[in-house]
C-alpha cells in the first residue's frame, strides 16, 4: 500500500498558490441559489453556495488560470473562464433538463455537454427507480434495457448490448463480477446505498477500456469521503409482490482532517407473486387431466424466485488543502433462487421411480454470491510546468460465486482482480485541456466442481488514453486515442473427446451405454493450454456545437477494438444456472452425415472492431425540452452465443451421458437431428431453452458481422409549476450483415410519465408499453406486447432535525402478464404482478 501512496504524497510535497475566489451565484429574478455546484476544471475541487448563494474558494491549491462550471438543478450549467478574483456574481438561467456532472470521466463532463449521451440517476430519481437489481433500477431509462433472469440477477442492456461490452463500474473501477460471464449471475453493486448511477452509451473504450463498447454503468458511492461534512439518511420499506422488507443506512462524519463513513443494507424477499402461469404455452398438448394437474400445481407465485442480500461497507479519508487520499473496505453477499428449472426436462436426474410417470419435480438451483472490496482514491492538485492534478484510483476485488443444485454446490466462479489507475490532468495550452489515463487490470478467474464449464485463465491488461478538448467559440472539440495489450492465457483447456453420433448411440441402447461410458472417460480430458496477446487501438473525435440559445447538437465518430473475454473463448460444458450447454469460440461444430462433434478450431482468435456514429439533438431552453438521439454500429467479428439446435446430454457433469434416458427420448432425439430437424430449425424451434429428452441446448459462441441502429427520443414538457409530462421512446434493430437477427433484441418501447410536484409532497404516473418482438433469431419465440402501469408518491415533512419522507409505490397496476424479450428466462418466467412498496426514509 506504501508504494500506491508514495506518489501522490509526493506530488503533494509541491508549492501552491494562495488566493481565494469569491461569489455569489443568483436566478434570472435576482434570487440566490443555494446547494449550486461550483467546480475547478481540471482541478481537485467542489464547492457549494449556501443559503444566501454564497460561495468562498479556499485558491492554496489552486493552479492558475482558473476555469469555473456552475450548475445547479434546474438551471443551465455555466463555464467561466480565467474567472475574477473577488466577488464574482453569476445568473443561472433555469433549464427544464437537469445538468448532472460525471463522476467517472477524467475531463469535466455532463449530461448537456457531451458528444455521446449521458444519462445520469442521483437523489430523488435515483431513489424512485431503485430496485434490488441494476438491471431494473434502469430498465425505464430510454435506451436502457434489462436482462432479467429473476428478481436478483438482471443487468443492463445497452442499446441491445450487454455482456462483456457493457462494463458495471463503481467509482471509476471495474465491478471485477462474473455478471460479464452468465444472466444468470448478479451485479455485485448494489444501489440501496450509493448516490448517483452514470450511463455512457455508446463506445467509452477510450475511458474505460476493453469491456466498454457497448457503454458504461458507472456507480458511484461515498465510501471513500471527499468532505468530513455530517451526513446521514436511512430507509425502511416493504413491499407486498414478494413480502420484502429493506433497511439501509449511510453515515459521513469527521474532523478538519479525517473524514468516516459507513453504510450497509439488508433486504429479504420471497417468491414473488406473479399474474399467471409462468410456462410458456403450458397447456399445449396436455390431455384434460394433465391440465386440471398443472392448474392445481400453480401457487400464483415463480418458484425459487427467493432472495435475500446484505451488504457493509466502511471508508476513511485524510483531508488536505490540495486533495485527499483514502480508502474503503466493503463486503457484499446474496443468495438468491435461479427460476426456471424443473426435472424431467432435460436436467438428466431423475430417478428411476420417476421416468415411468414422467414426473416434473421442481429442482432447487441457487445462487450464492459473496464479494470482498477494496478501493484507494486519491485526488491531488500540483503545481507543475505541465500537470494540473493527479487522480489515483486502485481496486482489490475477491469474488465468489457457487451455483447450488438441491443443496450441493456444482459449480463455483471466482475471480481475484486487481486494478490501478492514474489519470494524469494536463497544464492547458492554447485553450485545450488535456489528461493522459494509464490503466493496469490483473484477473483471474476460475471455475471448479464437477459442472465447471470453463477452464482457469488469467487476463493481463494494460492501457494508455490520451484526451484532448477545446472551445472554439460555440464549438467543443473532443479527440481522444486509447491503446491496450490485452493477454489472455489458460494454463489447461478442456478437450471435447466425443462423438454425438444419433443412430449407432441409440439403435442398441445396451451399446449406447458402453459408448457412453468410454464418453465419460474422455469428455473433458484436459489438455495443452492457451495464450494470446491482443492489442486493441480505439480513436474518437467529437464536437457539441451550441448553435442557439438553449439547443445543441453532439456529433461523434468512433472507431473501437475489443478483444474477447475468457468466457467466450474457452467454455464448454453444462451451465446449471442457465440450462445451456455453453461452447466458446474456440471450438468449432462439424457435421458429418448423423455424426456432430466439436473441434478445437483452426481459425485464429480475432478482435471485434467496430465503427460507431452517434448523433443528439438536445433542447433545454423554455418549458419544451428535447434529447433526440441516433446511432449507427458496423461491428466485424461480433461475437454471440447462437442456439446451434444440437443438445448435450448430462445436464450437470460437463455434457456426460445420462443413465436413464427413456428409449422414447433417445428416438426423439434422433429424430431432432435428422433433415425434418433442419427444416424445422429454419421455421424456430418453440422454445429457446426447450430441454428435450436429449438434453440441454447447445449455444455455441461464434464471430460473425453484425449492425446495430436506432434511435432514443425523449420530449418534456412543464405544463406548468406543477406538472410536468414526459413522452420518450426507444428502438433497436441488431441483425447480422447476412440479415438474420441477433438473439435477445429488446422491443421498441414508447412510454409516459406524468409529474406532479407540490410544496410537500410529489407523485408520478407511468405508463410504458412494450412492442410485441418478432425480429427473431434462430429458435426463438414471438413476445407479445405488454403494457406497465405504475404509480410513485411521496410525502416531505420535519421531526427537529430530520428530513422525513414517506413514499408508496404500486407497480404493474393492471397485473398484466408480461415476458421479457432479452431474457433467456422468457418462456419460463413472468415479469412480477401488481405489487406496492411502502416505507420511510430520513435525513439529517
Amino acid at each position: 500500500m506504501k508504494k500506491l501512496l508514495l506518489p501522490s504524497l509526493l506530488l503533494a510535497s509541491y508549492s501552491l498558490y494562495a488566493d481565494q475566489i469569491t461569489g455569489v451565484v443568483k436566478d434570472e429574478n435576482n434570487q440566490p441559489i443555494a446547494k449550486a455546484k461550483v467546480e475547478l476544471h481540471g482541478q481537485h475541487g467542489v464547492f457549494y453556495t449556501d443559503k444566501d448563494g454564497k460561495f468562498i474558494i479556499s485558491t492554496e491549491s489552486v493552479n492558475a488560470p482558473v476555469e469555473l462550471h456552475v450548475s445547479a438543478k434546474g438551471y443551465k450549467h455555466i463555464t467561466l473562464e480565467e474567472a475574477a478574483k473577488n466577488n464574482i456574481s453569476i445568473t443561472l438561467q433555469s433549464s427544464i433538463l437537469e445538468y448532472v456532472d460525471v463522476y467517472g470521466m477524467p475531463l469535466h463532463a455532463s449530461t448537456l455537454e457531451s458528444a455521446t449521451p449521458i444519462t445520469v440517476l442521483s437523489d430523488e430519481d435515483l431513489k424512485h427507480s431503485h430496485s434490488p437489481t441494476l438491471g431494473e433500477t434502469l430498465k425505464s431509462q430510454v435506451g436502457i434495457h434489462s436482462s432479467y433472469y429473476g428478481p436478483t440477477s438482471s443487468s443492463p442492456i445497452i442499446r441491445g448490448l450487454d455482456g462483456p461490452r457493457v462494463l458495471i463500474t463503481q467509482n471509476g473501477l471495474d465491478a471485477s463480477d462474473a455478471s460479464r460471464v452468465g444472466p444468470d449471475h448478479v451485479v455485485s453493486t448494489d444501489t440501496a446505498t450509493v448516490k448517483q448511477v452514470e450511463i455512457l452509451r455508446g463506445p467509452a473504450t477510450l475511458i474505460f477500456g476493453n469491456g466498454a463498447v457497448g457503454g458504461v454503468v458507472n456507480v458511484v458511492d461515498n465510501r471513500v469521503p471527499t468532505s468530513s461534512d455530517f451526513e446521514a439518511d436511512w430507509s425502511l420499506s416493504h413491499n407486498t409482490v414478494a413480502d420484502e422488507n429493506e433497511a439501509s443506512f449511510n453515515l459521513t462524519t469527521g474532523t478538519d482532517n479525517f473524514a468516516f463513513h459507513i453504510d450497509g443494507f439488508k433486504r429479504d424477499g420471497e417468491d414473488y407473486e406473479i399474474p399467471g402461469h409462468p410456462e410458456q404455452d403450458i397447456h399445449e398438448g396436455e390431455t384434460e387431466e394433465e391440465h386440471e394437474e398443472h392448474e392445481a400445481e400453480f401457487n400464483g407465485t415463480l418458484e425459487n424466485s427467493a432472495s435475500e442480500s446484505k451488504g457493509i461497507n466502511v471508508g476513511a479519508s485524510y483531508l488536505m488543502d490540495n486533495g485527499y487520499v483514502g480508502i474503503s473496505v466493503g463486503k457484499l453477499d446474496k443468495l438468491y433462487g435461479i427460476p426456471g428449472h424443473s426435472h424431467g426436462e432435460g436436467h438428466g436426474h431423475e430417478e428411476e421411480g420417476h421416468e415411468e410417470e414422467g414426473e416434473h419435480e421442481e429442482e432447487s438451483v441457487m445462487g450464492d454470491m459473496e464479494q470482498d472490496r477494496i478501493q484507494i482514491i486519491s485526488e491531488f492538485n500540483v503545481d507543475s510546468d505541465w500537470l494540473n492534478a493527479v487522480n489515483t484510483r486502485y481496486g482489490y476485488t475477491d469474488y465468489q460465486h457457487s451455483e447450488i443444485e438441491n443443496g450441493a454446490v456444482g459449480t463455483t466462479f471466482t475471480n481475484e482482480s486487481h486494478q490501478f489507475k492514474t489519470d494524469l490532468l494536463l497544464k492547458e495550452v492554447d485553450g485545450w485541456h488535456g489528461a493522459v489515463s494509464f490503466d493496469y487490470k490483473n484477473s483471474e478467474f476460475a471455475a471448479s466442481g464437477e459442472e465447471a464449464f470453463t477452464p482457469p485463465s488469467e487476463t493481463n491488461a494494460f492501457a494508455v488514453a490520451f484526451l484532448e478538448e477545446k472551445h472554439f467559440g460555440d464549438v467543443l472539440l473532443q479527440l481522444g486515442v486509447r491503446a491496450e495489450s490485452i493477454k489472455l492465457e489458460a494454463p489447461e483447456l478442456f478437450e471435447t473427446g466425443e462423438h454425438h453420433e444419433h443412430e449407432e448411440e441409440h439403435h442398441d441402447e445396451e451399446e449406447g451405454h458402453e459408448h457412453e461410458e468410454e464418453h465419460h472417460e474422455d469428455e473433458h480430458h484436459e489438455m495443452e493450454g492457451f495464450s494470446k496477446t491482443f492489442h486493441p487501438v480505439s480513436l474518437s473525435a467529437g464536437l457539441v456545437w451550441d448553435f442557439a440559445e438553449g439547443q445543441n447538437i453532439g456529433i461523434s465518430f468512433s472507431h473501437s477494438e475489443r478483444a474477447p473475454t475468457a468466457a467466450e473463448v474457452f467454455s464448454y460444458g453444462a451451465h446449471v444456472g442457465t440450462s445451456t450447454f455453453e461452447v466458446g469460440a474456440l471450438y468449432e461444430l462439424h457435421r458429418e452425415g448423423d455424426e456432430v462433434h466439436f473441434d478445437l478450431s483452426d481459425d485464429d482468435l480475432k478482435m471485434e472492431k467496430s465503427n460507431n456514429v452517434d448523433i443528439s439533438y438536445r433542447k433545454f431552453d423554455g418549458d419544451f425540452g428535447v434529447i433526440f438521439n441516433v446511432f449507427y454500429n458496423r461491428i466485424d467479428n461480433f461475437y454471440f452465443q447462437a442456439n446451434t439446435g444440437e443438445f448435450r446430454d448430462g445436464g450437470h457433469d460437463h455434457g456426460h451421458e445420462d443413465e436413464h434416458h427413456e428409449e422414447e427420448g433417445h428416438e426423439h432425439e434422433e429424430e431432432h437431428h435428422e433433415e425434418e430437424g433442419h427444416e424445422h430449425e429454419e421455421e424456430h424451434h418453440e422454445d429457446e431453452h426447450h430441454e428435450d429428452e436429449g438434453g440441454l441446448p447447445v449455444f455455441l459462441t461464434q464471430a460473425q458481422d453484425a449492425e446495430l441502429y436506432g434511435f432514443e427520443a425523449q420530449f418534456i414538457w412543464q405544463l406548468n409549476s406543477a406538472y410536468k409530462f414526459k413522452l420518450q421512446s426507444d428502438y433497436i434493430r441488431a441483425k447480422l450483415t447476412d440479415g438474420s437477427n441477433l438473439p435477445r433484441t429488446p422491443p421498441a418501447r414508447l412510454g409516459a410519465t406524468l409529474d406532479y410536484t407540490g410544496q410537500n409532497w410529489d407523485a408520478k404516473f407511468e405508463v410504458m408499453h412494450n412492442f410485441k418482438q418478432d425480429d427473431l433469431a434462430a429458435y426463438e419465440t414471438e413476445t407479445d406486447s405488454y403494457t406497465m402501469v405504475n404509480l410513485a408518491a411521496s410525502y416531505y415533512f420535519n421531526v427537529g432535525e430530520q428530513d422525513l419522507t414517506a413514499f408508496f409505490k404500486a407497480n404493474n397496476i393492471t397485473d398484466e402478464e408480461a415476458r421479457v424479450h432479452s431474457s433467456y428466462l422468457k418462456d419460463r418466467s413472468l415479469l412480477p404482478g401488481r405489487g406496492v412498496t411502502v416505507g420511510i426514509r430520513g435525513s439529517f
